[in-house]
């Protein structure tokens, strides 16, 4: 029922929470931006114009939205969308999503999904795992599980063998996929033609491999045989010490042979990191198969933490070449810091991300001039990254992994624009150190002075506090000494503090993923009243969600992700919820946008009923839950009504089934007498 006159304020009503006073302001013109007298224009949300009937006929509903475009009055007020309604069609445009609607009036309920940016609920999209990044990562996995068939994994001297063995494969396959080596597949091919078909010289063929790309005096080179010698000169450590191949099979080579079926040039090198950290570790592998931070997840990090801005910031500025290279040079002087990079996961990907906005800020710089009238260069580098990691074999693949991740981008920066440095011996590369994160000084690590721009981030690991070895709980009693209250924290919250330490009065942010936990009950209080008594506060956060990638036998953990910044730094905050993100003006510790109290522990009950000591807990040992298979088998000797399903926090969460025998004071004497449940009874009274 709405008229051309109309639309804009009952959009306004619907959508922005418009009362009849502020409607009141818009029309008597107050609230209105535009002074044309035919525009209705609000910042940030929209602007508006009706289809008008002149003596040419019925104006053009594209030629409208362009008229507002195009003005410049208009178009510095950012409008979300432009809105344009001739009395029977509404037509809008979402410059952000380059997306149009087009629909008549009477059916503008069924699509109000294009109108959400106007209530602040933003469409949030996020990367998709590459199906040859999983498989790839899974042959590797199993030429892992080959060689240790063959090789006593007992000896920390072999797995270290095993451990440098599968980084230098990896470095093979991107490296003949994408021009390191002079010859495509070459080192599939002389795997292929030089070798056995059983694998009985596979490891005498590889170690001179290996041991030939360390060598760059000619004279030593020339010496050896033709299949050997004309690998190429590498360097850059990796090939530094002779290191043994371990025992290979015939399968082993077949695997080795089909990994090589896979075009390397494409692959993430982000995946095989994590991957290898996780099968050289049978305690990490265990019910989980192959797993690793996936690049959707880490995208759901780096996008609100400084990607989206710096995005935007190219958009704003894209018609202006001198805009541009400040933008590049920028982009080369920002610092990236994961202070538990495990194999670099999140370095990589944010490397690879940077390099894609300033190969388009090159080729836009291009077509403003008419065409390329210099030499493009690159200014970002991998001694911008930085890392702190425990384990020293994660910390020797995030290296190589960034070693990769760049030669792949400057194989796209070639691609595109022609030019490109020498890829070989490779430089240096981030600086990844290895230790304990909770100890080191990160500042150290990554310095950084006030006025620097470094972002923070990674996936540190969780473990509540029922589940921390000694180690763990020597690292949060060292962080939080001085505050109450910190031994129930999980793990995690020593990495939210330190980073909010290490932002505090800087324009450095900071963002983790992290179990929801952190942000729910007494934790609360522990860690998040510390950290804004630091003049700290939250940017954006993903309430919960359920962390999963494609590899197999994903943990369901629930997670969030919360991003952290100097108190008044950022304005507009966001807060992510599934395929969608509103924007707020306060994110509490809670992750809602409201400004709630923390609720901080009490001793006593504010209302009189009894006390709850623990809460409630079987103390079983186990003997009276049963699987879904052990449920299957008792319920065919004992009479019905005996069996419950149980649903505890764990049961709830991560959808898993579990069954309970459950016993009360009217069967008692029948499961005592009836031998399958007697055994289960008489073990609880042992472990009681």
């Amino acid at each position: 029922t709405a008229t051309r006159e109309s639309l804009p304020y009952e959009l306004l009503r619907i959508f922005c929470g418009y009362g009849d006073a502020a409607i009141a302001r818009v029309k008597d013109g107050r609230g209105n931006d535009a002074k044309d007298g035919k525009t209705v224009l609000i910042k940030k949300l929209f602007a508006y114009r009706p289809t008008e009937t002149t003596l040419l006929g019925e104006e053009d509903v594209s030629d409208v939205i362009e008229a507002m475009e195009k003005d410049p009055t208009i178009s510095k007020k950012e409008p979300r969308l432009y809105i344009t309604f001739d009395g029977h069609t509404v037509f809008a445009h979402d410059p952000k999503e380059n997306d149009v609607y087009y629909n008549d009036i009477g059916l503008l309920w069924k699509d109000f999904d294009f109108f959400k940016p106007l209530a602040g609920i933003e469409k949030f999209r996020n990367h998709e795992e590459a199906e040859a990044d999983v498989k790839s990562a899974e042959i590797m996995a199993k030429i892992f599980d080959d060689i240790c068939r063959y090789n006593d994994i007992r000896d920390p001297q072999m797995v270290h063998n095993i451990n440098i063995f599968m980084t230098r494969l990896l470095f093979c396959y991107f490296a003949e996929d994408t021009g390191l080596f002079p010859v495509a597949n070459m080192f599939s091919d002389s795997i292929r033609e030089d070798t056995k078909a059983d694998g009985s010289d596979l490891r005498e063929f590889l170690e001179g491999i290996f041991d030939i790309m360390a060598i760059e005096n000619k004279t030593i080179r020339a010496s050896m045989p033709q299949h050997i010698s004309r690998f190429p000169y590498v360097n850059g450590g990796l090939f530094k010490e002779h290191i043994p191949v371990p025992v290979l099979s015939r399968r082993t080579r077949t695997l080795m042979l089909k990994c090589g079926e896979y075009n390397w040039k494409e692959i993430n090198p982000d995946i095989f990191g994590s991957m290898i950290q996780a099968v050289i570790n049978p305690e990490v592998r265990s019910g989980m198969g192959v797993h690793y931070t996936s690049v959707p997840n880490i995208m759901k990090v780096i996008k609100p933490l400084f990607l989206d801005e710096l995005t935007e910031e190219y958009a704003r500025i894209k018609d202006d070449v001198k805009k541009l290279r400040t933008l590049l040079i920028r982009l080369g002087k920002i610092k990236f810091f994961d202070p538990a990079c495990g194999s670099g996961n999140f370095l990589i990907i944010a490397y690879k991300c940077i390099r894609e906005l300033e190969i388009e800020i090159w080729e836009r710089i291009k077509t403003l001039q008419g065409g390329q009238s210099e030499f493009p260069f690159s200014n970002i580098t991998l001694q911008q990254f930085y890392g702190i990691e425990i384990d020293e074999y994660a910390c020797d693949t995030a290296t190589l992994s960034l070693w990769l991740a760049e030669h792949q981008m400057n194989n796209k920066f070639y691609e595109r624009l022609g030019t490109r440095p020498d890829a070989l011996p490779l430089r240096p590369s981030g600086h990844i150190v290895c230790g304990n994160a909770c100890r080191l000084d990160w500042n150290t690590v990554c310095p950084h002075t006030s006025d620097e721009e470094v972002y923070v981030m990674g996936n540190p690991p969780y473990v509540g506090s029922s589940l921390q070895d000694d180690n763990q709980k020597n690292d949060i009693a060292y962080i939080f000494t001085g505050y109450d209250n910190y031994k129930n924290l999980d793990y995690i919250a020593c990495w939210f503090l330190l980073g909010s330490k290490y932002i505090q009065s800087t324009i450095s942010r900071c963002a983790f993923v992290s179990t929801n936990s952190i942000c729910q009950g007494e934790q609360v209080a522990m860690l998040w009243k510390p950290i804004l008594d630091l003049n700290i506060e939250i940017f954006f956060a993903h309430t919960s969600f359920k962390w999963t990638n494609n590899a197999k036998y994903n943990a369901g953990v629930s997670c969030v992700i919360v991003g952290i910044c100097k108190s008044k730094q950022i304005a507009r905050k966001y807060i992510y919820d599934n395929s969608s993100y509103r924007i707020v003006d306060y994110i509490n510790p809670y992750l809602s946008s409201s400004q709630t109290a923390i609720i901080t522990k009490r001793t006593f009950a504010i209302s009189h009923i009894p006390t709850m000591d623990y809460g409630s807990k079987p103390a079983d040992g186990g003997f009276l839950i049963l699987s879904p298979e052990e449920k299957e088998t008792i319920e065919k000797e004992i009479v019905p009504g005996i069996i419950k399903k149980c649903i505890g926090s764990q049961e709830f969460i991560r959808g898993e089934e579990r069954f309970c025998l459950w016993i009360t004071d009217e069967n008692k004497e029948y499961a005592y007498n009836t031998p399958v449940i007697k055994e289960r009874i008489d073990n609880v009274e042992i472990i009681r």
